[in-house]
C-alpha cells in the first residue's frame, strides 16, 4: 500500500455506522485514494459535502486497519444540491477524474480495496450511472471497466482522513514532518494520478472540475 508510510503519528478513531437512505441528493462513487476524489468532487459547483469512507464489503466497522481484509473499497459519500448539479452530471465528471480502464486499482495503489465503482442509491440512480458508463465508452472507443454495483452501507473513515488534502495538521511522511496538505500533493504527484487521467482521456479529463481547468 503506497501511502502506509505516511500514518505513524496519527491517531486512529473508530468510525460509526451510517446507512443511506434512498435520496437523490447523495451519490457514492469508489475511486482509489478516497482523498483524492475527496479533493475532486469537493470542487465540483452544486457539491455541498464529501465524506471519505469503505464500503462494499462484509465487515462490520471497518477501520483503515481492516477494510482492505474485510472486502471493501475506499469510497466517498458525496452531499450535492440537485438543483445545481444533477446526479448524471456528478458521475460523468466523477468518471473524468479515474482511470476507468483500470480494473485492479488506481495508479500507484493496487488491489481491490482501490479499485473503482459507483454504488446507486436508488433505481433512477442506477440506470443514469448505466448510462453514463454507456456514453464514457463511446467517447473513450473503448470498454469502461468501472462497475455499477448495488447498494450499499457506508462507513466513514476515520476523522485524520476526512479534509486530509487541504489540512493543516502535521504528520511524518517520506516527505518529512510537513502538514497534511502538503504530503497529499506530494503523495498525488508521485503516483500519478493527474499524469494518467490526461493520458486516459484527453481534452475530457477533469471535465468539470474548476480546480484541475475545467
Amino acid at each position: 500500500m503506497f501511502r502506509s508510510w505516511m500514518f505513524a503519528l496519527c491517531i486512529v478513531a473508530l468510525p460509526s455506522l451510517a446507512s443511506f437512505s434512498a435520496k437523490a441528493d447523495t451519490a457514492l462513487f469508489a475511486g482509489g485514494c478516497f482523498w483524492c476524489v475527496e479533493s475532486d468532487l469537493e470542487a465540483v459547483p452544486g457539491v455541498r459535502d464529501v465524506v471519505s469512507g469503505y464500503a462494499g464489503g462484509k465487515s462490520q466497522n471497518p477501520t483503515y486497519k481492516t477494510y482492505e481484509k474485510g472486502g471493501h473499497r475506499e469510497v466517498v459519500k458525496v452531499d450535492f444540491d440537485p438543483a445545481k448539479v444533477s446526479y448524471r452530471k456528478l458521475v460523468d465528471t466523477f468518471l473524468r477524474t479515474i482511470d476507468v480502464t483500470d480494473a485492479r486499482g488506481q495508479f500507484c495503489d493496487r488491489g481491490f480495496a482501490y479499485s473503482s465503482a459507483i454504488y446507486p442509491l436508488t433505481s433512477a440512480q442506477a440506470k443514469a450511472a448505466k448510462q453514463a458508463v454507456s456514453d464514457a465508452e463511446k467517447v473513450l472507443g473503448h470498454k469502461v471497466v468501472t462497475p455499477v454495483e448495488g447498494a450499499v452501507l457506508f462507513w466513514p473513515a476515520e476523522d485524520y482522513h476526512q479534509g486530509y488534502y487541504k489540512s493543516s495538521s502535521r504528520t511524518l511522511t517520506r516527505f518529512g514532518y510537513v502538514t497534511r496538505a502538503r504530503a497529499y500533493k506530494g503523495y498525488r504527484k508521485a503516483c500519478g494520478r493527474d499524469e494518467q487521467v490526461r493520458k486516459v482521456w484527453g481534452s475530457e479529463a477533469y471535465k468539470g472540475v474548476p480546480m484541475h481547468g475545467s
